[in-house]
């Protein structure tokens, strides 16, 4: 076991009948770190995190949580494990509070304290309905049930799925950042790309159930650029910087690199004589657009 990771797939592949949902993935997560995975709705991530949860068997290989294959020792450790669901749900006519005492009574790390102070932050009252609440909410006492377990990982399956702009700013700045500082590692799938990107340590990008971008966000945003000469395309195609798409732009052409250098770039602009080309960092969303995207390679 390496004391860093806290999640590792090792070549898992999950399929449904004829379909593979997920192809022979790797995968790791470090311990401490805010790690987001992404995809278009298809790409297999769901199934990836039902196996991540130990509730559903690959159909080949293994996960590991802190160590340990998570299908052979479930019960023991989901009691490190917060998971706030993509769609949570609990009977309408229960309260808050009712809530809180049925979960306390599952996990022996229960802090009642922390839930306590969690939904006053979030001006919910326990005597609430949760039938009364609206999805915000809803979602806000899903984590802090999540929390009030003391997990050292913490799952959230598209978590700001159908929330307005200020409960998801809420939950990225606010929530997720405080996670991370106290050291509890995380994992979120989610479609908002902006709000996750000054949030992500590292970034996985599935299509097709196979992981095609798995690096460190900083590392990522480093080596792709958009750079749009008024040239041919032609002179793109002669570049060193491995070029993942290359489109008509005006009367030139736009190309996206994956692997940037500035000075490789310069050598290039100055043997093949370009001079008109504006090179231009890309947002997460612009690079998830870039390779996974319809026609993306």
């Amino acid at each position: 076991m390496n004391p860093n990771e806290v999640i590792r797939a090792d070549a898992v592949t999950v399929r449904y009948g004829r379909k593979t949902a997920v192809d022979n993935l790797m995968l790791t997560v470090p311990r401490g770190s805010v790690y987001a995975l992404l995809g278009r709705n298809g790409a297999g991530k769901s199934s990836l995190v039902r196996c991540l949860l130990g509730q559903q068997k690959p159909a080949a290989g293994a996960i590991e949580l802190f160590g340990q294959d998570v299908w052979r020792r479930r019960a023991e450790l989901m009691e490190r494990v917060g998971v706030v669901a993509e769609d949570a749900d609990a009977p309408p006519d229960m309260t808050v509070a009712a809530m809180a005492r049925f979960c306390g009574s599952l996990y022996a790390r229960w802090d009642g304290n922390l839930i306590d102070a969690r939904l006053r932050r979030f001006g919910i009252a326990p005597s609430s309905r949760y039938g009364d609440l609206s999805k915000g909410q809803k979602k806000q006492v899903s984590l802090a049930l999540a929390l009030a377990m003391a997990p050292d990982l913490i799952i959230l399956d598209d978590p700001t799925l159908g929330l307005d702009v200020v409960a998801r700013k809420s939950l990225f700045s606010e929530v997720i950042t405080e996670l991370a500082d106290r050291g509890i590692t995380v994992l979120i799938t989610t479609h908002d790309l902006a709000g996750i990107e000054t949030i992500a340590d590292r970034v996985g990008i599935m299509k097709d159930g196979r992981l095609i971008l798995d690096d460190e966000m900083e590392a990522i945003k480093a080596r792709f650029r958009r750079i749009r000469y008024a040239a041919a395309p032609a002179a793109v195609d002669a570049t060193v910087l491995a070029p993942a798409a290359v489109r008509a732009w005006g009367s030139g052409s736009e190309a996206i690199v994956t692997k940037y250098d500035e000075l490789a770039f310069e050598r290039f602009r100055s043997d093949a004589n370009v001079i008109a080309a504006e090179v231009s960092p890309m947002s997460l969303e612009d690079i998830f657009i870039a390779v996974a995207g319809e026609g993306a390679e």
